[in-house]
């Protein structure tokens, strides 16, 4: 039995999601459970057999600074959620709450994985091939160093194996071109290394990609800084808003094109699941010793039990083991990551 531990006040629209939600995955898991925390009034009209209500007094507000988050809301519901996966009563943790307090929460309470620098938010693009291309790091560090594109590229290569039965996934370096003279000098620095670790197996590295390879499919991974990695989150979300609003308008035009539109429409309802970014739903954030997975504030329900289904199958496919394992057998390369290069950590009076 998988047990997950649900921030259920998180998010844009709080119970009035997360509950429905976690209602549909549990009928859909049978080998599942939930620790549904948040305001105990907020809960209370929820049963079910394999959920269990627990009660928090706070709630981390969408905007809230990281000082509130941290320092003045201790008993929220998200940091609740996440202390249940560092106490051993949940093995992972799902919160659609601000992502920034959640990262931070999430490394003041789990901490990081020997070896890691900076935990990455980990999320799927939809691709060409019918599946999903996942892109790392998605908004937790703006400016990462060439040894933090390194880590990102190990984390990313053992969640991908996890959630998609590849054992050997491709790894792709993000560029302005294939060649390996071009991009800065972070990123010239980053494909030695991702060179040199995929010679000594440590995963397996395609080589650099370009923007246009994220949709194509070209590899299975994409390692890259977290503000590139968010502009092509909501890119990739912005695209797939367009074409099915456009075909919508298009094919109701006049009674031709609502003919065209009812001869096409398995083509056109099988586009729009392709696109869906919902089914996406779900970012690892990896690096830190506990699984957490975020979902976007402004999920639906149907997006939220998406959430909950990827933090279910990293839990049951022994995620954070397998992250371990890869870190430990990188060691002699990430050994040499300066310390000027670390990041702070937070810390709590």
């Amino acid at each position: 039995m998988i047990t997950i531990a649900v921030d259920c006040m998180g998010g844009d629209h709080g119970p009035a999601v997360t509950l429905p939600a976690c209602r549909n995955f549990l009928d859909q898991h049978p080998e599942a459970q939930l620790l549904l925390v948040g305001l105990a009034d907020s809960l209370s009209g929820f049963v079910h057999a394999r959920a269990r209500a627990i009660a928090a007094t706070e709630v981390v507000g969408m905007d809230d600074p990281l000082e509130v988050a941290l320092r003045r809301k201790k008993d929220s519901s998200m940091r609740v959620a996440i202390q249940q996966v560092k106490d051993g009563s949940a093995q992972a943790a799902v919160s659609a709450g601000n992502t920034a307090a959640l990262m931070a929460i999430s490394r003041y309470v789990l901490k990081t994985l020997d070896g890691i620098d900076r935990p990455a938010i980990a999320g799927q693009v939809p691709n060409a091939k019918g599946g999903g291309t996942t892109v790392l790091d998605m908004g937790a560090n703006v400016d990462c160093s060439a040894e933090n594109l390194l880590q990102f590229a190990m984390m990313g290569s053992a969640l991908v194996s996890v959630l998609s039965g590849n054992d050997n996934p491709t790894v792709g370096l993000l560029n302005i071109g294939e060649e390996a003279i071009k991009g800065n000098e972070v990123i010239k620095k980053a494909g030695e290394l991702l060179r040199a670790a995929s010679a000594a197996g440590d995963f397996n590295f395609y080589g650099n990609v370009e923007g246009n390879d994220i949709f194509k499919g070209t590899a299975d991974i994409v390692v890259c800084d977290g503000f590139v990695g968010n502009a092509v989150l909501k890119a990739s979300e912005g695209l797939a808003t367009m074409i099915v609003n456009f075909l919508k308008t298009e094919f109701s035009r006049n009674v031709f094109t609502k003919f065209s539109a009812l001869c096409a429409y398995p083509v056109i309802a099988a586009l729009k699941k392709r696109m869906d970014h919902r089914r996406y739903n779900g970012g690892a954030l990896l690096g830190l010793r506990g699984l957490v997975f975020k979902s976007h504030g402004s999920a639906d329900e149907m997006a939220f039990e998406y959430a909950l289904a990827r933090a279910y199958d990293a839990a049951r496919n022994n995620l954070l083991d397998r992250v371990k394992v890869r870190i430990s057998h990188a060691a002699p390369l990430l050994a040499n990551i300066a310390p000027s290069q670390a990041s702070d950590t937070v810390a709590l009076p």
